[in-house]
């Protein structure tokens, strides 16, 4: 055979070859070009950070380099919020995309019914690694069956073939507030919001509060560091999100925006538009169904979220019409016996109902104040008008609250008793009702069975030596 016939035989035997390999009517290099490589993601997430606090958010005290860099290269969501302001219920309902209650975690410290699956099944079923570092505070381990990850870098160069989700949780800024560098803060030059009293305790423990959000901003600078050394930062999708309000009243435990409102950066080489800001409201369960879109998948049925990837890739800036929250003190430590909270907001009004409002409000802060602000807050309220509002309406609330969200973005003026308010009250009284229903919610009833949720000893998850939650 000469050179010619073999080149040619070769040539016919390899075209061969390629027609039993592709699809029928589809060339092998028109196959290729048609399947997009799936990206790898990395979500990070802080633990009790007010979603204003950080720089590209507009506090104009806190150091966030790195996540204002983030926020350069990506699109910062303006509206994104999870349905409970605590840390357990938030997690699981980021990782099954299910609300708290149809879920089973609504109180803290508990753990989803058997058989729910998670991010990890449904990204285990396109093929990709799934792994944690840092806090988990969920279960059962079933559910959420991450490799666990020491190695962060190790876990991110291991089999390039292989795409990677990896989920790193941190324990900052939780209290007790003691990382990072609080000298780096002066006190008196702290620019408070108005939900917070003013007082030189208050402006002590901020400075170290805000010390540790630094200190894990140098997380998120060392992650992304990580991506960009792996050579894989344009086929990333890396994820920053602040879990929800700080535990400052107002915030953790209430159903206020301070509280459930929080920070989400997603930075996506190339599909994503740098230094872009979303408006789309958006809630922590529509993550899952987010990433398994990107991830080339199917989004699962029976799940709450919906998929925002066309926000993602700038093909709509709307997409849910309502977001809502649910909140249960039975079970936190040192809470109130019966203390359901829910609400319901739209783009402009937010509605809360407080189901068994003739009981005072109580928890940790309250009770041990080992922030050691909280009793300067009640001293001060004694001869301060304004401070004293705001203690007593975390302590004592009504029935119904109703805010005009744009108006009065700190919710600090009620309007449920007012006449002209009474039509959007009313209409969104009845979204909370028909979404309470969808969720099997019974109210206090469903309170009243929190401490079947959790596990043994109400902080069964938390590791040996971790923060208390």
């Amino acid at each position: 055979m000469n050179d010619y016939t073999r080149r040619g035989f070769l040539k016919a035997a390899g075209l061969a070859q390629a027609a039993l390999i592709a699809p029928r009517g589809v060339a092998p290099a028109a196959k290729a070009k048609a399947t997009p490589r799936r990206p790898n993601i990395l979500l990070i997430m802080s633990d009790d950070q007010t979603w204003r606090d950080n720089g590209c958010y507009g506090n104009p005290d806190v150091k966030t380099p790195n996540i204002d860099r983030l926020a350069s290269q990506g699109m910062r969501f303006t509206r994104c919020f999870t349905a409970t302001a605590m840390c357990a219920p938030t997690r699981q309902q980021l990782y099954t995309g299910i609300f708290p209650v149809r879920n089973g975690a609504w109180p803290n410290h508990s753990r989803v019914y058997d058989g729910t699956k998670s991010i990890v099944h449904y990204l285990k079923a396109l093929g990709y690694r799934v792994g944690l570092s840092g806090k988990k505070h969920f279960g059962p381990s079933s559910s959420f069956p991450f490799e666990g990850v020491r190695d962060k870098r190790q876990f991110i160069r291991r089999d390039q073939s292989q795409p990677y989700c990896l989920i790193v949780t941190s324990h900052s800024p939780h209290l007790p507030w003691s990382a990072g560098d609080a000298s780096a803060y002066e006190a008196d030059k702290l620019t408070l919001p108005p939900y917070i009293a003013d007082t030189p305790e208050m402006r002590r423990a901020l400075c170290r509060y805000y010390a540790e959000i630094t200190d894990f901003d140098r997380e998120v600078g060392e992650a992304m560091k990580l991506v960009d050394a792996s050579g894989r930062a344009d086929d990333t999708l890396f994820i920053y999100t602040s879990e929800q309000g700080a535990q400052i009243p107002h915030g953790k435990w209430t159903c206020y925006d301070v509280g459930l409102r929080t920070a989400l950066v997603v930075r996506w080489p190339r599909r994503v538009k740098a230094g872009s800001v979303a408006r789309a409201m958006v809630q922590y369960v529509d993550v899952v169904p987010t990433l398994v879109e990107a991830a080339g998948g199917k989004v699962p049925a029976g799940l709450d979220g919906r998929s925002f990837l066309p926000v993602l890739l700038g093909k709509t800036d709307k997409h849910n019409k309502y977001v809502y929250g649910v909140h249960t003190t039975r079970g936190i430590i040192s809470g109130s016996q019966c203390y359901p909270v829910r609400s319901v907001r739209s783009e402009t009004f937010k509605y809360i109902r407080n189901l068994n409002h003739k009981t005072t409000f109580r928890n940790t802060l309250i009770v041990s104040d080992k922030a050691n602000y909280w009793r300067s807050w009640v001293a001060a309220a004694k001869t301060d008008k304004t401070i004293a509002k705001l203690v007593s309406m975390y302590q004592t609330r009504p029935a119904e609250e109703l805010y005009d969200i744009l108006k009065d973005p700190y919710e600090l003026t009620n309007l449920a008793d007012r006449a002209e308010h009474a039509q959007v009250k009313a209409a969104l009284s009845r979204k909370l009702d028909e979404w309470m229903a969808q969720q099997g919610d019974k109210g206090n009833a469903t309170e009243m069975k929190a401490r079947e949720r959790q596990g043994r000893g109400k902080s069964g998850s938390r590791r040996k030596g971790a923060k208390k939650r």
